[in-house]
């Protein structure tokens, strides 16, 4: 990565999805009430039409491996992040009504 009068220029080893978020320039959702069949393909592919996302996780439990009911989405811009919860909050996935929050920052 290189600074030219200002700006930034990123080298390809670099992708921009990784600075931008070691810049703090996303946003991350919450993601509620999942059926314990959703996986992170499944929450990457209903959220994705909403913007890039960057990171997606489904948590799930160290001794069976199955979810927990929850994930986390980080999409590269709080804009697509906005239009995600909005758009998807209260929806069916899988067969349930998902909850979507921002994530406490911490």
């Amino acid at each position: 990565m290189q600074c030219l009068n200002g700006g930034v220029r990123l080298s390809p080893a670099f992708p921009l999805s990784r600075w931008l978020r070691a810049r703090g320039f996303s946003a991350k959702l919450f993601v509620g009430g999942l059926s314990y069949d959703t996986n992170e393909a499944v929450l990457k592919e209903a959220f994705g039409r909403h913007g890039e996302i960057i990171e997606v996780k489904v948590i799930c439990d160290h001794m069976s491996g199955r979810s927990k009911g929850y994930g986390f989405l980080r999409f590269i811009s709080e804009t697509a992040a906005a239009t995600a919860l909005k758009e998807m909050d209260g929806q069916l996935l899988d067969s349930r009504n998902i909850r979507v929050h921002y994530a406490h920052r911490g």
